[in-house]
């Protein structure tokens, strides 16, 4: 079954009743630009790790502070194809250069970043931390990426 977008206050408030039945919460984040199986895979291993998935999607004018040129699909669209994904049960917009605030709001049992990042290099590592959530990195899907694929249609177009 998959999820839905919904607010930051919603997917707060819906949480707590599984959350009192003892249900684990897992949350990442991400642009999520240009879907591939590199997404999947990783939604599928995060998901694994818990019983509900919750994923943070970075708004767009984040996106462009970050990546020049990118997103080249709107937050809205971005977040609406991640939640229709079977291993998610919401995704979040979120305008915050960073997932601090998305985790201080959740406060999942375990939060997710692919293998591009580690404990050190984690902006969030220590607000993951000091709302209890382990860690957990998840190895990238060699040869996906939204940017390797963005930049091969760009040959072809080209």
């Amino acid at each position: 079954m998959s999820g839905r977008v919904a607010a930051l206050e919603t997917v707060t408030r819906e949480l707590g009743p599984p959350r009192t039945a003892g249900a684990r919460v897992v949350l990442t984040n991400g642009v999520f630009d240009l879907l591939h199986v590199g997404h999947l895979r990783y939604l599928r291993q995060a998901r694994a790790l818990g019983d509900l998935l919750v994923v943070g999607i970075n708004a767009d004018a984040t996106v462009r502070a970050l990546k020049p040129g990118r997103p080249l699909v709107p937050a809205a669209e971005r977040a609406e194809l991640v939640a229709a994904l079977e291993p998610v049960d919401y995704a979040v917009i979120f305008g915050e250069p960073t997932a601090d605030a998305l985790l201080r709001a959740i406060q999942p049992a375990v939060y997710v970043k692919g293998g591009d990042y580690d404990a050190a290099s984690l902006p969030e590592a220590a607000t993951a931390r000091a709302v209890g959530a382990r860690l957990v990195f998840v190895p990238l899907v060699a040869g996906h990426s939204s940017t390797a694929l963005a930049d091969r249609a760009r040959a072809l177009a080209g």
